[in-house]
């Protein structure tokens, strides 16, 4: 989570470094990358921790997974050089077709420590892990702050530092994705413990098996990608200016996204340990009663991190987490927190269901999903974009997510039915809802921020207590909480006496 948050802060900080209409192109050139991205590992993480339970010799699967990966990286990043300057036009950035060689590097990088990265997950080896990935976006952090913020000082004042040796001014903002690679290049050198006992060979009739599981996924992949990052290429194209406008309202909605992307984070987070948890579980007699409870606790830390995220919105601004001063523009992209969050608190949701067709090899039927949910997100932001601009974007991300997840639960408690308490669960999200529009119209009828972040303050309270009330029970087996629990009703239990 750590690293998580680094990223973002990175985001903001870059609102302080670039001009607005650049952090739109930074966000657009990733976006596109997003989708390349699914392309490079093709599912073939989730398929591993599927086969790993069942196979007997864990290093023919390793073999086996990593060896496709490397041919088909080699094979999609030679495409993505040659075919580098119609990518550039693609992209909307055609005046540097480099990037697209930078990216190619990037992600080939990315895609190969997909699978040891698998491995430390699912051997139970989390500090190695968390500290490689902390470790990758601090490179990146340091990196980009080196070249953009650190070079530019020094040869305004020290043009004669050894420091500058590597700096090129008319890379620009370039800079960004040159961090991204030495720290992606980087990230596999410190893999490579993982790697020993590694043979380039592959397991004809298991690749087969994997390949049938892990296509699906794909289409997962890129539908959920869609459904996640498509809306800022339609702006792109569908918003009628020229282009720096169009790249500083691309800036604008990012912030809304960076924002509500805190839940995100929860939420990645939350399915790097609980994929191979899930899979581990699978077998065992009360499985479905863990899933349920571990959807109980899910939902209900997505709620307190949605109102935790919308209600103090007004303290975000007065942070100043991104130059309003330069960029006023930017407050702009914290209307449409309220709306990301949500969707981000539906498709968290989405995920715990999922574990169905995960459970069931019926990958076919998330494929099935996530189109349904693509199709929805493109007709809207299609008649929504021309009219409302970002706005109408963020509404389409949440009406998609929402609609997803409720496919996903009528669909998969017909083939894998768990116990999940889907109507208090709906109460607290609908009781989320209503704090946060409860506080919009309270929020107008005063003017001094004290007493917005005093109010914000006692709803998330009075929230928080009335779920703890109403979870009692759950929360008291908990290690902490429960421990406090169990004292205060002790204490309430003597006071009655």
């Amino acid at each position: 989570m750590a690293a998580r948050f680094l990223n973002v802060f990175l985001k903001f900080v870059l609102t302080y470094i670039i001009p607005i209409s650049s952090y739109g192109v930074v966000s657009k050139v990733y976006v596109y990358t997003t989708f390349l991205s699914v392309l490079f590992t093709y599912g073939m993480e989730t398929t591993y921790f599927r086969f790993v339970q069942n196979q007997q010799e864990k290093q023919d699967l390793f073999n086996t997974s990593f060896s496709s990966i490397i041919l088909s990286t080699l094979f999609f990043c030679a495409g993505m050089v040659i075919w580098a300057v119609p990518l550039s036009q693609v992209w909307q950035v055609a005046e540097h077709p480099e990037w697209i060689q930078w990216f190619a590097v990037i992600l080939g990088f990315d895609a190969l420590a997909a699978i040891p990265f698998a491995r430390l997950r699912q051997e139970e080896r989390p500090i190695k892990y968390a500290f490689i990935k902390f470790l990758n976006i601090f490179l990146q952090v340091a990196f980009t702050l080196y070249f953009l913020w650190i070079c530019p000082w020094l040869q305004l004042h020290h043009p004669g530092n050894p420091l500058l040796y590597f700096y090129n001014p008319s890379v620009g903002v370039g800079y960004v994705f040159v961090a991204n690679l030495i720290a992606s290049v980087l990230t596999l050198f410190f893999l490579y413990k993982e790697l020993r006992g590694f043979r380039l060979k592959i397991n004809r009739r298991l690749w087969r098996e994997m390949m049938a599981y892990s296509l699906p996924l794909v289409i997962v992949g890129f539908g959920g990608m869609i459904n996640e990052v498509v809306d800022r290429i339609l702006l792109d194209y569908l918003l009628p200016y020229q282009e720096t406008r169009r790249n500083t309202i691309i800036g604008v909605y990012q912030v809304g996204y960076q924002f509500a992307m805190l839940i995100n984070i929860f939420i990645q987070i939350f399915k790097m340990g609980a994929e191979p948890f899930f899979f581990n579980e699978m077998n065992k007699a009360n499985a479905r009663q863990t899933y349920a409870r571990v959807m109980k606790f899910f939902t209900i830390g997505c709620c307190c991190m949605y109102l935790g995220i919308v209600l103090f919105r007004d303290l975000w601004i007065a942070l100043k987490l991104v130059d309003i001063r330069r960029y006023p523009e930017y407050i702009g992209g914290f209307n449409v927190v309220p709306q990301l969050a949500l969707g981000y608190v539906c498709l968290g949701i989405y995920y715990n269901l999922s574990v169905w067709y995960k459970m069931t090899n019926k990958t076919g039927a998330g494929a099935v999903i996530t189109v349904i949910g693509s199709a929805l997100t493109l007709a809207l932001n299609f008649w929504w974009i021309p009219s409302y601009s970002y706005v109408g974007s963020a509404w389409a991300t949440l009406i998609c997510y929402f609609v997803m997840m409720v496919i996903s639960y009528i669909w998969g408690q017909k083939h894998y039915h768990v116990p999940y308490e889907w109507k208090r669960l709906g109460g607290y999200l609908l009781l989320a809802v209503a704090v946060s529009l409860g506080y919009g119209w309270l929020k107008n009828i005063f003017d001094s921020l004290w007493l917005k972040l005093l109010i914000a303050l006692v709803l998330w309270l009075a929230y928080t207590f009335c779920i703890l009330k109403m979870e009692q029970q759950e929360f008291s087996k908990l290690p902490f909480i429960g421990r406090f629990l169990s004292a205060n009703n002790r204490e309430n239990k003597w006071q009655h006496s």
